[in-house]
């Protein structure tokens, strides 16, 4: 098999003390058909000397500092593919680590499908010091297969409309002919849910694969955006924009799944660590944006309590795919 050539963009902001580790575990993958893109966006810490080491490195293609933040890291993922060479990309987060064979896992199983737009594996969560604090985000379960293929418009209605089911870029390969720049402008409108909106529109584009292998490194730390934008409420007005992109192009859906959605939204404005003022204004946005309600909120406590008795009720759960549902390809 030919080896095509992979674009490893690893966008950066103040995670200097990540920073060598993060690129030594790429430079030391077993899959070495590589170029590296390096891109700081104005970053305050010693990341500008520690990527200049690397400046003359045979596998780095671009190194680029910004001298005003984006704020977005969305716009720097944009840049890095509009340099890409490659014909797979990988957005290795600076902050992340990974296994040296996820590249020689991900890259053959999207050579073998020709339609998959992504391959994705699974994720450890680690803390700043690099110890394990959980090996099972993916809820896989110890699944009995290597890796499945799903038609990525069911995948797209039956898991990513619920969530980021992705959950973390660096664990992911993507197609770059794939990326619709139209839809990515969207995307890098957005600071917290980006990536979710990102990889809903290439799962309309072609298959997703699952490889079930916990072979990322997903660091938790106070630092991260996400952590910030549950207070604000930031991440919740950019995933009810979200839903209302997704059920633009998921115009099959039914109206009970739609009034569930909505529901779960509600709860988990409900549930934020912000202020009540906060809270008012994202339940403003809502109605106003999905025509999401208190009732959609009941509704959805209710369905939790009857689905403890009927297995038919539907649940965000039970509508995910598997190896074993209709909208799985192929499984081995």
């Amino acid at each position: 098999m030919e080896f095509p050539l992979v674009s490893v963009v690893i966008p950066n902001y103040n995670y200097g003390r990540y920073l060598e580790a993060r690129i030594q575990s790429i430079l030391n993958q077993t899959y070495q058909n590589i170029e590296l893109i390096l891109l700081d966006d104005a970053s305050t810490d010693d990341s500008k000397n520690i990527l200049e080491h690397y400046k003359e490195h045979t596998k780095v293609a671009h190194i680029v500092f910004n001298t005003i933040n984006t704020g977005s890291p969305f716009v720097q993922w944009n840049r890095g593919i509009a340099l890409a060479k490659g014909k797979y990309i990988w957005i290795a987060e600076a902050d992340d680590l990974c296994e040296p064979v996820l590249l020689e896992k991900l890259i053959p199983v999207m050579e073998l499908h020709s339609q998959a737009a992504i391959a994705f594996a699974g994720s450890y969560l680690i803390d700043e010091e690099n110890h394990v604090m959980k090996n099972d985000i993916n809820k896989w379960k110890n699944p009995s297969h290597s890796y499945a293929v799903y038609d990525g418009k069911a995948y797209a209605e039956h898991n990513l409309y619920w969530r980021s089911y992705i959950a973390n870029a660096s664990s992911a390969v993507f197609r770059k002919d794939f990326v619709d720049e139209v839809r990515m402008k969207q995307c890098m409108q957005m600071r917290c849910s980006g990536d979710w909106l990102f990889w809903f529109y290439l799962a309309l584009k072609g298959d997703v694969i699952e490889r079930y292998e916990l072979l990322n490194r997903f660091r938790q730390h106070t630092q991260k955006v996400t952590a910030k934008a549950e207070i604000n409420g930031r991440g919740k007005n950019e995933d009810i924009e979200i839903i209302r992109l997704m059920e633009q192009e998921l115009t099959q859906l039914s109206k009970y799944k739609r009034k569930l959605r909505r529901g779960l939204l509600y709860n988990r404005i409900t549930k934020l660590p912000a202020t009540e003022e906060v809270k008012k204004q994202l339940r403003h946005i809502l109605r106003q944006k999905l025509n999401g309600t208190r009732r959609d909120g009941w509704f959805e406590r209710l369905n939790r309590f009857a689905r403890l008795f009927c297995p038919f009720v539907l649940t965000m759960k039970r509508d995910r795919l598997n190896p074993y549902k209709k909208g799985c390809k192929m499984a081995i």
